[in-house]
């Protein structure tokens, strides 16, 4: 048996057509959606990232404003410019590329920015709305998931679902999410024990450590549903400096029953949800 690819490429292109419609259909009303992005430092994965957002949200004929600070600047540079995004009516999102340089207070940043704005639902007061099953928005990349296991018709009633991976970007909320579609969730992390004993009872794997391969294809349950949200570079022989997933693709492939591929799989939906959320902040202001 070899697994069903779910396309990130494919869905993401078929989202991002439908945004489109929805932004031109708001600038027809004279509001036209503007994401800020800040970017501190010169991490190389970062300008990617954020080259790769501005360029989605023009694309899609969205506004977008970048600020490229100094890996040593002044945090108060910082947050005086939040401060001002956060009262210019006409951005309607805001969200500062992390990692951030160690002599910032990242928590306190991320904080600073507008509930309302907060289009990456890092902000406290959004974190808990999610918990409570209320979104305003929801992070990008558990967003993407739940948009990509509908798009693969995945019965999520009742489905034994297990994450790898706890953080409060992806493992977290994605929990939120699935518990809320009714499924049994369990989170595993690096201090669990016998991890491939609750991999293999898994109906969905979704699998968000940063670890390159380490979850190979007899730790899926046959049939399973597997979700790979790692981004790894391969740092020696034959295949090095190529990215891939926290799933070892070759082998689970022939376990599993659907599979996302890295790349090409959660990533694209990551920056395609982030377009959605910055919509719905302006389409919230419209009215």
């Amino acid at each position: 048996m070899t697994a069903r690819i779910i396309d990130g490429n494919a869905l993401s292109s078929e989202v991002r057509g439908q945004l489109a419609e929805r932004a031109a259909a708001l600038i027809a009303k004279g509001v036209t959606p503007c994401l800020a992005v800040i970017l501190v430092g010169e991490d190389p994965a970062s300008a990617v990232y954020v080259r790769n957002k501005v360029a989605a949200c023009e694309k899609a004929g969205m506004r977008s404003l970048k600020d490229v600070y100094a890996p040593d600047v002044d945090p108060a540079v910082v947050f005086k410019r939040i401060a001002e995004l956060n009262a210019d009516p006409t951005v309607h999102g805001i969200l500062v590329q992390l990692p951030l340089p160690k002599h910032f207070d990242a928590e306190a940043v991320l904080e600073a920015i507008a509930p309302e704005k907060d289009v990456d639902g890092f902000h406290a007061e959004n974190v808990g709305a999610l918990m409570q099953g209320n979104p305003r928005f929801i992070p990008c990349t558990p967003y993407g998931v739940m948009k990509m296991l509908e798009s693969a018709k995945v019965p999520l009633k009742g489905a034994e679902v297990v994450i790898v991976g706890r953080s409060n970007i992806v493992g977290k909320p994605m929990a939120m999410l699935l518990l809320a579609q009714s499924c049994t969730v369990t989170i595993c992390h690096s201090q669990s024990k016998d991890l491939a004993f609750h991999t293999r009872r898994a109906d969905i794997l979704v699998a968000a450590v940063g670890r390159a391969k380490m979850i190979t294809g007899d730790m899926i349950k046959p049939g399973a549903t597997v979700i790979d949200v790692g981004i790894n570079r391969i740092a020696d022989g034959p295949n090095a400096g190529k990215l891939c997933g926290d799933v070892d693709f070759e082998t689970a492939k022939e376990v599993a029953g659907a599979i996302t591929p890295v790349p090409g799989g959660v990533g694209p939906m990551t920056i395609t949800m982030l377009l959605a959320n910055t919509l719905e902040a302006a389409e919230r202001t419209a009215k």
